[in-house]
């Protein structure tokens, strides 16, 4: 999606989602659905949800079902988190980051970017 970087990451994170065995590793490992609510540094905001509760997807805009954590954060954020360089803990700590849903999930999110976007995020 145009003016977000956070774009290239999803796309990363798809590709490896689309690969059975890492999902089903991801699945097992989070059993949640995470929607990230993003803003550009032009103010605009997208949504993103990654379903590792049952389907093992990501999609633009809102899921179908009630996602367990709602996470909203900037752009540089969110590419911040998804590289290693920022931790999910100090985000929120620093106001970074809001959540609204289930807090213990919001630990493995740090997780997730690691094993699905691996050392090779194109940041």
């Amino acid at each position: 999606i145009e003016g977000f970087k956070s774009s290239a990451i999803f796309d990363e994170i798809q590709t490896s989602v689309s690969n059975e065995k890492t999902k089903e590793d991801a699945i097992k490992k989070v059993k949640a659905i995470f929607e990230l609510k993003i803003k550009n540094p032009e103010g605009k905001e997208q949504i993103w949800t990654l379903d590792l509760k049952k389907e093992g997807t990501i999609q633009t805009g809102k899921c179908s079902t009630k996602p367990d954590i709602i996470m909203e954060m900037d752009d540089d954020t969110f590419v911040q988190l998804a590289s290693g360089k920022l931790n999910g803990q100090k985000a929120f700590m620093s106001g970074k980051l809001k959540i609204k849903g289930n807090m213990m999930l919001a630990t493995k999110l740090d997780g997730v970017l690691k094993s699905l976007t691996g050392p090779k995020a194109k940041l």
